[in-house]
């Protein structure tokens, strides 16, 4: 979509590094209002050029007292306040905005991380329904504060201890976002784009390898890939020694069964575990990861190369936005101001000698200066990776099921996974634990639960009998995209009643804890 045509409607995101700048374009496409993102640090021209009717400042990793932290260009102010264009600042651009106006923004007695509640302070349609003194729960993520405001400006939100999170300046306009539409926008929209593409990028002889784990995303990916280029396409399935109890049968009879794919099973535990041996850092454990598999991939095409007589060019993987956004500012998007979080191993765990090309239809597409986010980035992604497989005809079996790490197990196993029985109790524990949680009807309204082998043992008694074993942590979250989520508040009884059916089961585990932790301030993942 040219945005010089829909240039009345344009709500445009300055991106300076936030990990939850896409949510604010997801929330502005499921408005469907068009939208862009581009680099904070963009020329007041690039910014002029748009001429949107709304401008975003994101949120970001810097501090407005960093030297060299990221900035809006001279002029901005001026140019948005003489053409009645809405400003909103959030996070480091709501302090930005403050601090380039004359306010003051200081560092804060403590920081703030997950939720956090909010008093709206001053009637604003911008608000929707919500008037002065109505509460709303928020995500908080910094550790500076507005101490005051600039001259002019007055707050719109408040905090409870009178911190201000947004902030609308001295800059005319409405933000309209109740009645401003921008058409076209669907999920069928976005399935005839991507095979469209991906007929575009394959061409009509090129043969393609898919990395099917079996998860949503990759299922998905290479349903619609094989809808694009039909049977040149070829599905592999690597066994890597760090998948869940039973999970290469249950997987692979559903493959057959149900979904009808090419797929081959590679059985390359001994190559995953003698690898991690000793290792124990979890950016090494997702890099080796990365690097394991790009090697499995390059071997399978070899031997295609053999059958057909053309060596595959291209990869499919089911990689989504949160894995990019954490993993690394991808090439091209602008995004020079984020930081590392972990290095996902489909993403910044990936060999940078790679000989296949990647293919990744469920991420963002970066085209020129802005990032036009066409595809599964702008929608809930549980949601709507299910409401594109269900358009796909993709079996409800795998469209329900929970994400699961690519790392597999070896995020799950704290240490080194090849020590003693690490792996083995895990996957009793993570059993028991998720077939509870389906016993009790609970498994769809939660977004991900799983267990984590600690590298801790403690003393218990068991049998009258002094025992020194493991511990285990049980994780279960709510969340509607995966960048922000909250425990899953499970009732006592079930508590108690998994915990009984762990400590009896599995033998060598005494100890079974929660994690009742929101993401920020930890991931959901624990590596």
């Amino acid at each position: 979509m040219d945005p010089k045509a829909v240039k009345s409607e344009l709500v445009l995101i300055l991106d300076y590094g936030s990990q939850y700048t896409h949510l604010i374009t997801r929330r502005i496409r499921s408005l469907s209002v068009f939208s862009l993102c581009i680099s904070g640090t963009s020329s007041l021209k690039s910014i002029t050029d748009l001429n949107p009717k709304v401008v975003i400042l994101s949120g970001g990793p810097h501090s407005v007292h960093t030297p060299d932290s990221p900035s809006f260009p001279a002029g901005f102010v001026e140019w948005a306040e003489a053409n009645g264009v809405f400003v909103l600042g959030v996070c480091y651009g709501l302090q930005l905005i403050v601090q380039r106006l004359g306010g003051e923004v200081r560092v804060g007695e403590k920081q703030e991380y997950g939720r956090s509640e909010i008093e709206v302070a001053i009637n604003s349609g911008l608000f929707g329904s919500k008037k002065v003194g109505d509460k709303q729960v928020v995500w908080m993520s910094h550790g500076d504060e507005v101490a005051k405001l600039p001259d002019g400006s007055r707050p719109w939100r408040g905090a409870s201890r009178d911190r201000w999170l947004q902030l609308k300046v001295r800059l005319g306009g409405s933000m309209g976002c109740n009645t401003t539409r921008s058409a076209g926008w669907s999920m069928e929209n976005v399935l005839d784009e991507e095979i469209k593409v991906i007929k575009s990028t394959v061409g009509t002889e090129d043969h393609v390898i898919c990395a099917l784990s079996g998860g949503v995303d990759s299922t998905v990916a290479a349903t619609l890939v094989h809808k694009a280029i039909g049977d040149r396409l070829h599905c592999i399935f690597v066994d890597n020694g760090l998948l869940r109890y039973k999970e290469k049968e249950r997987v692979m009879e559903t493959f057959e069964r149900d979904l009808h794919l090419p797929v081959t099973c590679v059985d390359a535990t001994d190559q995953f575990l003698s690898e991690l041996k000793g290792v124990v850092d979890p950016e090494k454990k997702r890099k080796i990861i990365g690097k394991e598999f790009i090697s499995i991939f390059d071997a399978f095409a070899h031997d295609l190369e053999q059958k057909l007589g053309r060596k595959p060019s291209y990869l499919v993987q089911g990689t989504l936005y949160p894995d990019v956004i954490e993993s690394c500012p991808p090439p091209g998007s602008g995004r020079t101001h984020s930081h590392t979080i972990k290095s996902h191993h489909n993403v910044g765990g990936l060999p940078k000698d790679m000989k296949l090309k990647l293919i990744e239809p469920l991420k963002l597409l970066f085209k020129g200066m802005s990032v036009l986010i066409i595809d599964l980035s702008i929608f809930s992604r549980r949601i709507k990776v299910r409401q594109l497989g269900r358009i796909l005809d993709v079996p409800q079996g795998f469209l329900k099921r929970h994400p699961f790490p690519g790392p597999g197990l070896a995020v799950r196993v704290l240490g080194d996974v090849t020590t003693g029985n690490a792996l083995d109790v895990l996957r009793q524990v993570d059993e028991i634990f998720i077939q509870s949680i389906k016993d009790a009807g609970l498994y769809d309204e939660i977004w991900q639960a799983f267990a984590v082998f600690l590298p801790v043992r403690s003393v218990g008694v068991q049998g009258d009998q002094r025992t020194h074993s493991h511990v285990v942590a049980l994780r279960a979250v709510t969340s509607q995209d995966g960048m922000t989520a909250d425990w899953y508040y499970f009732e006592h009884k079930f508590l108690d009643d998994v915990s009984r059916k762990i400590c009896n089961s599995v033998r060598g585990v005494n100890r079974v804890v929660l994690d009742i932790t929101s993401k920020p301030p930890s991931t959901i993942e624990w590596e």
